[in-house]
């Protein structure tokens, strides 16, 4: 008796749409993880990527727990002395909402070509409107 074992041939790759309105950074964010990297489906391989699309809406309207909204920092940095920059969560909400999500969902995902891969499985959008209709979705529901 052999143990079935995925290959990239054999994957089938679902498209799921979550709606982050109301829901708690972090806690949408390790839903997401676990989706791209596949942890989700019964023949997860750690070495391959075996997770699904995800297509988040409403990343606007996500929340921050306590303080973080005026506490947490985000940096980006040019390359260049002095390039450093950082901005507060408020700020970056208010310019680039889809920026915070993502950022979560990167450092939850592995920091390898693989995590790269899976992350460019990600589309983040603002608002609840996307462009992914031809791949027919499905709603992913967040509740346990």
């Amino acid at each position: 008796m052999s143990t079935p074992f995925p290959s990239e041939k054999t994957l089938e790759r679902e498209w799921h749409v979550i709606d982050a309105e109301g829901q708690v950074l972090g806690r949408l964010a390790t839903r997401i993880a676990t989706i791209l990297m596949g942890k989700h489906k019964p023949g997860y391989t750690p070495f391959l990527d075996c997770g699904d699309h995800v297509v988040v809406v409403n990343a606007e309207k996500v929340v921050l727990t306590g303080n973080k909204m005026n506490d947490k920092k985000y940096y980006r940095y040019s390359g260049y002395p002095g390039g450093i920059k950082e901005a507060r969560a408020r700020r970056v909400m208010r310019e680039n909402p889809t920026r915070i999500l993502e950022s979560a969902v990167r450092g939850m995902v592995p920091k390898t070509k693989l995590g790269r891969q899976m992350l460019s499985k990600l589309r983040v959008y603002a608002g609840p409107e996307h462009p992914h209709e031809a791949q027919q979705p499905q709603p992913y529901s967040l509740a346990d």
